[in-house]
């Protein structure tokens, strides 16, 4: 079964069982993908609703951010209870000592060695980590891989 389709399978589990916040969460997360998928003309993979995924939680976590500046922590609520939501259809997320690894690793297969070469460490790792760990921890990882600093 395809990502999309146990999304839209939760979403009438979810109807039935009456939890309405789940249930506003699965519908914004189809109206995504359903646009997403306009704009493309074909049928969304599920490495690119994982992608989706990940844009609609780092959206709320901006505005889980200034909800609580603004002293709104009713919102802020709001928006931390639908990334829950949406963090239960991502793939098990990585560690950072397994983060740290696969740096490492590209590390020693590229030959970075400096800040110079952060582009190409970040090319080299990011396919590794692609929705299984979050890109801020990723770059800060490898920073710290370049710049001889421990995370």
């Amino acid at each position: 079964m395809s990502l999309r389709e146990q999304i839209t399978k939760d979403q009438i589990n979810a109807m039935k069982a009456g939890e309405k916040a789940r249930l506003s969460t699965i519908r914004l997360l189809l109206s995504a993908a359903k646009y997403k998928e306009v704009d493309l003309k074909r049928l969304l993979t599920d490495e690119e609703v994982v992608e989706l995924i990940g844009t609609l939680i780092r959206q709320r976590q901006d505005s889980v951010e200034q909800f609580t500046l603004g002293k709104r922590l009713d919102l802020a609520d709001k928006e931390s209870a639908e990334i829950e939501v949406l963090r239960g259809y991502l793939p098990p997320q990585l560690s950072a000592d397994e983060v740290r690894e696969i740096v490492k690793k590209c590390a020693d297969e590229t030959g970075a060695a400096g800040m110079k070469d952060m582009g190409k460490l970040m090319k080299a790792v990011q396919p590794l980590t692609k929705g299984k760990a979050d890109g801020k921890a990723v770059a800060d990882a490898v920073k710290a891989a370049l710049g001889g600093l421990e995370v």
